[in-house]
């Protein structure tokens, strides 16, 4: 598996396991990767990012978030600090309305779980 670069990426999951092995994958293909479990987590780290002059390239939302703000959500108030921000929705729910329609929320792919370290790779191609 060739390795796509050294961007920074911003992922938000609020499941632990999930957080950890796709992190994984994430720097195995090279990225940087910051982790976050929910909207409001993201939120503040993509503002603080940019703020330093070292935003991210692309980030990688879970839809559904227990316990707190949703990838739908999150994604609206991204756009508002970076309408030009590259955005993956990553659920496990293939019916989502979000996944079926992902560009008109702000979406520029989309990963349904589980998925593979090549899905993964050709999500963020699509991202980028």
């Amino acid at each position: 598996m060739a390795v796509i670069g050294q961007e920074r990426i911003l992922l938000m999951d609020d499941e632990p396991a999930i957080r950890d092995s796709v992190g994984e994958m994430l720097e195995c293909l090279g990225y940087e990767v910051v982790v976050v479990r929910e909207g409001k987590e993201a939120i503040e780290a993509y503002r603080q990012a940019l703020e330093a002059g070292k935003p991210f390239d692309a980030v990688l939302l879970d839809l559904t978030i227990v316990g707190g703000m949703n990838g739908k959500d999150t994604i609206r108030k991204l756009l508002e600090l970076d309408p030009k921000i590259k955005a993956v929705a990553s659920s496990g729910y293939s019916e989502d309305l979000i996944m079926a329609n992902h560009s008109r929320y702000g979406f520029r792919a989309v990963l349904t779980k589980p998925y593979t370290l090549k899905e993964l790779e050709q999500a963020l191609r699509e991202a980028f």
